[in-house]
């Protein structure tokens, strides 16, 4: 293998992980929305309505998009999906108002962040041998888990130094050219290239090479249990590391009477990210499902204990377990979808998957936030989570054993 050729699987991959970085701005719309509320008057429900309409939006532009991204390539994909979220980024600073940001932001930017997440994982993919597939998800989406450690600061240096309108300009500026550039260098390999293993007998990968998954197509697909499977997992297992993402601060400051819960969302952040990578690099020794069985049991444990964490210390593990579960989900459930449905049709088929995300994305931050409304705390959000988790767990054992260890 040439030299060129060695190093471009890590370009297609890094590339991946920067785009994904980029369109991680979602992570941070807490910061957005308390300058919305503060420096605007926006109620609450304004200023949470945009990102309400981006996990809705992100999920069906990853299925209409999935289709292309399968059919004509990433990075007419990725570039697509440049255009859409800088510009509807720099239409929310232009045209700023509780209407005009639903459609910039929560339609327009939304798609944009589910078009480039879809088009970033499968080349990256492909460029690499099947043992390392869990690896290349998992560093592939860490750059949403990581996003905020980097968008936190600038926004609240924006925010402070130019106000709420210019940074969502800059910030589409930036996003925009960006993405622009990276997007060229999302590619497919060429036909008929087959990735080395540098770590398996050559007996391994000719063994890997002869019986590859069978590609299935949206039709396939829907008949199978799998799919319902794991959507539904998806959708208990996201709703409780949402619900704590949506939440973080006011926890701290409700439960801890801290008002320090800036600093959990970069903890929650730094494990989200954690979690993705070392996730994706555990499932390809143990399997996808075993994984996931550890991720919800784990989880399940943290939701069920949450109302017991009563300090600073306590609550920064608590949130470092959740941010680290969570993460671990976005880099074993992509690496599912291609063990079991194969790599052919995998966009849509994610996209597809996906919709449990967003479904998760209601079902944890508004049980929270009634439940907060109610009584003033999270106790009862937490054990909902935690059963919820038990029921995902439990689902898991529905996969049979040589599903559970394949990779």
């Amino acid at each position: 293998m040439s030299g060129t050729s060695r190093r471009k699987p890590w370009v297609v991959l890094g590339v991946g992980f920067l785009i994904n970085l980029i369109i991680g701005i979602l992570y941070i719309w807490s910061i957005i929305s308390k300058s919305l509320i503060n420096d605007l008057g926006w109620t609450s429900k304004q200023a949470s309505l945009p990102y309400t309409f981006v996990t809705v939006t992100f999920v069906i532009a990853m299925a209409i998009f999935g289709k292309l991204q399968d059919t004509k390539g990433p990075r007419i994909t990725a570039t697509i999906a440049s255009i859409l979220l800088g510009i509807g980024i720099i239409l929310s600073g232009v045209f700023i108002s509780p209407l005009m940001l639903i459609v910039t932001f929560g339609i327009i930017a939304g798609a944009g962040i589910g078009t480039a997440n879809v088009a970033t994982v499968p080349p990256a993919v492909k460029w690499f041998p099947p043992e390392k597939k869990g690896m290349v998800t998992g560093v592939s989406v860490a750059g949403i888990g990581i996003s905020a450690v980097v968008y936190s600061p600038l926004a609240n240096s924006l925010l402070h130094s130019v106000g709420i309108s210019k940074t969502f300009i800059y910030v589409g500026i930036g996003a925009l050219v960006l993405m622009l550039v990276l997007s060229q260098f999302l590619t497919n390999p060429p036909v008929g290239y087959v990735p080395q293993s540098e770590r398996t007998a050559k007996k391994q990968v000719q063994k890997v090479a002869s019986t590859p998954v069978p590609d299935k197509d949206l039709k396939d697909v829907l008949k199978s249990s799998s799919f319902y499977r794991l959507w539904i997992m998806f959708m208990f297992s996201s709703s409780a590391g949402l619900m704590i993402i949506a939440h973080a601060a006011n926890i701290a400051k409700v439960q801890i009477t801290w008002e320090g819960g800036f600093y959990m969302v970069i903890l929650l952040s730094v494990f989200n990210a954690a979690g993705r990578i070392f996730g994706g690099l555990v499932s390809d020794k143990i399997g996808r499902i075993n994984l996931m069985r550890i991720i919800f049991g784990l989880q399940a444990v943290n939701m069920l204990l949450f109302t017991f964490y009563s300090n600073i210390p306590l609550l920064a593990v608590g949130i470092a377990v959740a941010g680290l579960c969570y993460g671990g989900g976005f880099s074993v459930f992509p690496a599912s979808v291609m063990d079991l449905f194969g790599m052919k049709n995998f966009g849509v088929n994610y996209g597809l998957i996906m919709t449990g995300w967003g479904l998760g994305g209601v079902i944890g931050p508004m049980t929270a936030a009634a439940v907060f409304d109610a009584s003033k705390n999270y106790d009862m959000a937490y054990i909902i989570a935690g059963i919820l988790l038990v029921v995902t767990l439990l689902i898991s054992f529905t996969f049979r054993k040589e599903k559970a260890t394949k990779s």
